[in-house]
């Protein structure tokens, strides 16, 4: 059960990684330094952005819940 729930941290580790990379910048820091404070009218739309919003959201929570069973799983196995 420990093995599986690592696998899964791995996984949600990756995936909240790459899209928090996705997101457009606001402004400022090191998205400008790679290109991301130019202005294109080609970026996605409003409604893409608010839906990754909430795709990371969702990741994110359960990243932090398999921190948290991982965490009462290796207690109760010790």
């Amino acid at each position: 059960m420990v093995m599986g729930f690592s696998i899964a941290l791995i996984v949600f580790s990756l995936l909240l990684m790459l899209l928090v990379l996705m997101h457009k910048g606001k402004g400022g820091g090191l998205s400008d330094m790679f290109g991301g404070g130019m202005q294109s009218s080609v970026g996605g739309s409003s409604v893409a952005e608010r839906n990754l919003d909430r795709i990371t959201v969702v990741v994110g929570l359960l990243w932090a819940a398999c921190i948290v069973v991982l965490g009462i799983l290796m207690k109760v196995t010790n």
